[in-house]
């Protein structure tokens, strides 16, 4: 692995949400367990449709007494808007700070002792001037943080973090078989637990009700996921997300983001079991893919 690096992720930007009813507001909405998230904790979570279906992911983190998300930059606006829908009496603020705020991956070896950050997920500190967390999905991500935009830079190579470009990131991502919003989820049609997001912390079983959460439940008690995300190797010229995934000629699934030969499709578990069991190729145009179990799920 690199050497600790950091990436600024300019497609994500961060939302605010202030004021004294903060945290119940979006108790209500969204997947995670928002309770716990305070100075030294963060987490991963997801707004979706009533009927379940994905929307907006993101992380959250505390900073001066606000909760931080960082949807997709070109989506924020989207979200701010469902999240106006639903404010109500509710006693908070919403407000952009993309313009202030930038969302920084740092990975790589020794990225989190570099910010004095343990290795269990959602662990937050303070850093240069804002805050960082271990990543709350997989600590093999690394670390994520909100920092100011101003003289950002200097803080994070002041703490040992070499600038790498977000390439680099996305590499790592992919290998683990993380997915990215709407790269790799098709808004009002993708369903979490096909997306393995309940693998990635993204969704509280026993928080209570918020929204989409009969239909998350319904699909997890009930064992209704035909499909799942796999990473794949792809031998041959990448293949655009959207192409069909074949097995014998026969369309097993479709491919979604992907660099250099990683990338990550949605397959069908009962046509690709054996398959992927075995390191079988599949087919993606004119590429060769081999599917593997995400090695924190294996």
């Amino acid at each position: 692995m690199a050497g600790a690096s950091y990436a600024v992720l300019a497609d994500r930007a961060v939302i605010a949400v202030a004021g004294e009813d903060r945290a119940a507001f979006l108790q209500g909405l969204v997947s995670a367990d928002v309770r716990p998230v305070g100075p030294g904790r963060a987490a991963y979570s997801l707004f979706l449709t009533p009927q379940g279906k994905f929307l907006h992911d993101f992380t959250l983190a505390e900073l001066d007494g606000a909760l931080l998300l960082d949807p997709e930059a070109e989506r924020r606006a989207d979200l701010l808007k469902r999240l106006k829908l639903y404010k109500l009496r509710s006693k908070v603020t919403l407000e952009d700070r993309a313009d202030r705020l930038a969302v920084v991956a740092l990975f790589g070896a020794g990225a989190l002792d570099r910010l004095g950050l343990p290795a269990g997920a959602g662990a937050a500190v303070p850093f240069g001037g804002g805050i960082a967390f271990t990543d709350p999905r997989l600590p093999e991500l690394g670390a994520r943080a909100f920092l100011p935009a101003a003289g950002l830079a200097g803080a994070l190579e002041a703490a040992g973090l070499t600038a790498a470009g977000p390439e680099a990131y996305d590499r790592l991502r992919l290998s683990l078989g993380v997915p990215d919003g709407s790269r790799d989820m098709v808004p009002e049609k993708a369903i979490a637990l096909e997306n393995r997001l309940d693998g990635l912390n993204a969704i509280s079983w026993d928080k209570g009700c918020y929204m989409g959460q009969e239909l998350t439940a319904r699909t997890r008690y009930r064992g209704l996921v035909k499909k799942k995300l796999f990473p794949v190797t792809v031998s041959g010229p990448l293949p655009e997300p959207g192409t069909p995934v074949t097995l014998e000629g026969k369309e097993v699934g479709e491919v979604r983001s992907g660099r250099d030969s990683a990338a990550l499709a949605l397959l069908r578990l009962e046509e690709t079991a054996a398959a992927v069991a075995g390191g079988l190729p599949l087919q993606a145009g004119s590429a060769t893919l081999v599917a593997r179990l995400p090695a924190w799920e294996a």
